[in-house]
């Protein structure tokens, strides 16, 4: 490259970090700027938080813009765009924006598309039970994640893999390839393929409820389940002693399931002093589990404060 491709960056959580933070490390990229969403209050002290994206640009003295809406933003505050990369906006980039740059809008999204357009594909993977996932970076278009891929790249979903874990992975992968990929594109070397509709699947965004068992679900199912809603929203369960309502939740269990069809769903039981939870179909075998407002506890821990709870029903 004769000289630097000035490129704007569009993102906000921790999972575009090192995306940004390769294209500031290459000498062919000049980011001229970085648009995020708006600081928020975290917390149960609702401390007013920085964007991970806001916090990396301005340790690189990158000016930071965070319109509400994006739709109502200008890029006439930068000139000579080349290219916007987006990585895990959430907000839709309107028509306007897509079309500035001269080598267009690049998304790098975490799923192999066009399986799981959209939010929570991460989760969908794990609970598809998938062998494998990985990242693909295509192009933008006014749909949703429906642009021409570039490229994909793929990782095996192992057996302890967690939505967190796969996220620091396929994070840590996207921005390892994305600038030569980006060079590649732009030089013509790689060339757009169109996405086949018909294989297409969508999930939504997560919400806080979305995280709670349903016990009548297979242990397989269920074993997944708790993989994919980790770290958040957690994979949670409420049982009633004496009276009183307690609520948990399941942090981990083993992966191998026990083929017990004995107790009713939900029922928490010892089997070869191992903490167990019947489901709809064979029993899961958990490793770690939290109850509200106290700190995780083995299957152990909890074995020796809890004896009182074995034979109650989760819900």
């Amino acid at each position: 490259m004769n000289k630097p491709i000035r490129t704007i960056f569009i993102g906000t959580p921790d999972f575009g970090v090192p995306a940004l933070q390769s294209l500031v490390n290459s000498a062919n990229f000049e980011i001229i700027g970085v648009i995020t969403q708006p600081d928020k209050k975290i917390g149960r002290k609702q401390v007013l938080t920085s964007p991970p994206i806001k916090v990396t640009a301005l340790e690189h003295k990158i000016a930071v813009h965070q319109p509400e809406k994006i739709r109502n933003f200008s890029l006439d505050v930068f000139s000579d765009i080349d290219l916007i990369v987006v990585v895990a906006y959430a907000q839709i980039i309107p028509k306007s924006i897509l079309e500035s740059p001269k080598y267009g809008c690049i998304n790098i999204h975490g799923s192999l598309l066009p399986k799981y357009r959209g939010a929570a594909c991460i989760q969908a993977s794990i609970m598809g039970g998938d062998p494998e996932t990985g990242i693909t970076i295509m192009q933008m278009d006014e749909g949703l994640d429906t642009g021409a891929i570039i490229h994909q790249e793929k990782i095996k979903i192992e057996n302890n893999d967690t939505t967190g874990v796969i996220f620091d992975k396929l994070s840590t992968l996207g921005g390892h390839i994305l600038p030569d990929i980006l060079l590649k594109y732009i030089s013509g070397d790689l060339k757009p393929q169109a996405q086949d509709n018909n294989k297409s699947s969508y999930v939504g965004m997560l919400k806080k409820t979305d995280g709670h068992i349903d016990w009548n679900k297979t242990a397989v199912e269920l074993e997944r389940f708790v993989r994919a809603m980790s770290p958040w929203p957690g994979a949670s369960a409420i049982t009633n002693y004496k009276l009183k309502t307690i609520n948990l939740k399941i942090i981990s269990t083993e992966h191998s399931v026990l083929e017990i069809n004995s107790h009713t769903p939900g029922t928490l039981f010892i089997n070869d002093d191992k903490l167990c939870v019947q489901c709809g179909q064979d029993a899961l075998i958990v490793k770690q589990l939290q109850l509200e407002g106290k700190k995780a506890l083995t299957d152990k821990e909890f074995l020796n404060g809890h004896q009182n709870l074995i034979g109650t029903t989760l819900e």
